[in-house]
């Protein structure tokens, strides 16, 4: 195993300490890169040399740049992902919203006790309607209803009396 000098700081001890676990992980890996099987034959070699320690000193940053690179990939998916299902959410919600409120206006106009078929059929009669000042006019019947009902939904002991 790779041998610790008496004369290293806590700061270059944790380094080795840090080297000595990546270099565990490593020989469990069942493959490794080049850069990493280089860098397990430099830590094992029991007699290394100033010029292998620089190499294996080269070897644990690239290795720890490496971690960190996975790790801020890691980070950016788990980001990408999040902000998808934000996204989805959202968009889920605003659907949910929007059949609440077409819920609504049907109960409004006082046909949902209808059954489902004449209500499609009723929507699907209505879908082929061109006749723009038909439409017109039926918004304004529309917003008028809505009009009427909106002071009783923000004050509701103003209702109906």
């Amino acid at each position: 195993m790779g041998h610790r000098p008496t004369y290293l700081s806590d700061a270059a001890m944790d380094k080795d300490d840090w080297t000595k676990d990546r270099v565990a992980y490593l020989k469990g890996l069942k493959t490794r890169t080049d850069h990493q099987e280089l860098l397990v034959l430099l830590f094992d070699k029991p007699n290394r040399d100033k010029q292998d320690d620089r190499k294996l000193d080269v070897l644990v940053r690239a290795e720890k740049a490496a971690v960190r690179a996975n790790k801020a990939r890691q980070e950016a998916a788990n980001l990408i992902r999040s902000e998808e299902k934000a996204i989805k959410e959202a968009e889920r919600k605003a659907r949910t919203k929007r059949l609440i409120e077409l819920g609504g206006l049907v109960d409004l106009a006082g046909i949902s006790a209808k059954d489902k078929g004449e209500l499609l059929g009723a929507f699907l009669g209505l879908s082929r309607v061109v006749d723009e000042e038909r439409w017109a006019k039926w918004k304004q019947e529309g917003d008028a209803l809505l009009a009427e009902r909106e002071p009783s939904k923000k004050n509701p002991s103003q209702g109906a009396g």
